[in-house]
């Protein structure tokens, strides 16, 4: 089946073709080590995403956005930072990037199932919370890189949205920001085809997202968002255009959603069944693992070790989150002012005496 496009659609940059192949004398600018823990971070989180759908299944989770998919996307960009000074800020369907930020798989499932401690990132890691507000951590975003400059710090923010969060003014309004302040910022736009159950022929009449970076002042680079190489030579050209004081950088990783939008959502309902079965073809992590197969970098021992120590990473964050469950009332009130005022201080005096 041939997989409709917007009209016009422009074709993405790719290295790492879907059989696995790259072109002829193409050295990949990561090291074996890195690869390995590209593909593990890429599996890792394949995992994570199974095992949560049948937990919230079983009632044991909230509702949450799988990344099944886009793994490639949020890896290879999320390979291009600096954890101890870049920042990350995510939507909803980043954990992978986030991991790699220094934030834990336990606080995710406390997240998930209602404990506020689960959304507070650990002090020293460079992350905001999770958003769930379509797009409006961009402006914020901005805000923190263009902070980040005025302290004199080389650090650079990418913020992930999609490409339903493209068509909020909260997009237009940072862009227009960014650009005028040259703020050090990677606008990084999953376009996964679909903003719930949109699809993108509906949200914009342009052949790329990439597109619109001209009318801010600042560069657009259209790039296959399961090409885990792609996206990282991308995103390390626009970390060091941003490092070098040359403003912002935006994004398009055309990439699909192989699953639901959330636990919530039915994608039979509007999903042709023939477009998902094309675009299984395209899988990242299938992708990469045929690469490292044919590179001698992967064989079916290390990856039946590497799937034994995902398993049991699971398994002990699950273990460590569920008695936590719920979380107490009173953390309503944690990390919300430096200095509460007094009526929430009374308030919270209240809440506890009365479970008391």
């Amino acid at each position: 089946m041939a997989i409709a496009t917007t009209a016009g659609e422009l074709e993405p940059t790719r290295i790492l073709a879907p059989d696995g192949t790259v072109p002829d004398g193409y050295d990949p600018p990561l090291s074996t080590k890195e690869l390995l823990d590209a593909y593990r971070l890429m599996l890792f989180s394949r995992r994570v995403d199974e095992r949560a759908f049948s937990l919230q299944r079983q009632g044991r989770l909230g509702t949450f956005s799988p990344v099944s998919g886009q793994e490639a996307s949020v890896v290879g960009s999320a390979l291009a930072l600096d954890p101890a000074r870049d920042w990350v800020v995510p939507q909803y369907r980043e954990l992978p990037a986030m991991l790699r930020q220094g934030y834990r798989l336990e606080l995710f499932f406390l997240y998930l199932m209602g404990n506020p401690a689960g959304n507070r990132m650990p002090d020293g890691v460079n992350l905001l919370p999770i958003q769930i507000s379509l797009a409006t951590q961009l402006p914020h975003a901005v805000g923190l890189a263009w902070g980040l400059r005025h302290q004199g710090r080389d650090g650079v923010v990418c913020v992930y949205f999609g490409d339903g969060g493209s068509s909020e003014g909260d997009f237009h309004e940072a862009c227009n920001l960014a650009g005028v302040r040259r703020a050090p910022v990677v606008f990084f736009l999953q376009n996964n085809r679909w903003a719930i159950s949109t699809p993108v022929s509906k949200q914009t009449a342009t052949g790329s997202f990439a597109a619109r970076a001209a009318g801010y002042g600042f560069p657009g680079e259209l790039v296959d968002g399961n090409d885990l190489f792609a996206v990282y030579e991308a995103t390390v050209r626009a970390v060091e255009r941003a490092r070098a004081g040359k403003g912002p950088t935006l994004i398009e990783a055309r990439t699909y959603r192989m699953g639901p939008h959330n636990t919530a959502d039915d994608p039979t309902r509007y999903v042709p069944p023939e477009e998902l079965e094309a675009y299984r073809a395209f899988d990242p992590v299938a992708r990469l693992r045929t690469y490292l197969h044919a590179a001698g970098v992967l064989d079916d021992a290390i990856e039946q070790q590497l799937r034994g120590e995902i398993e049991e990473e699971i398994r002990a964050a699950l273990a460590a989150a569920e008695p936590q469950a719920g979380g107490r009332g009173e953390q309503l009130f944690d990390n919300v002012y430096a200095d509460p005022p007094a009526r929430l201080t009374q308030q919270r005096r209240a809440l506890v005496d009365d479970d008391a």
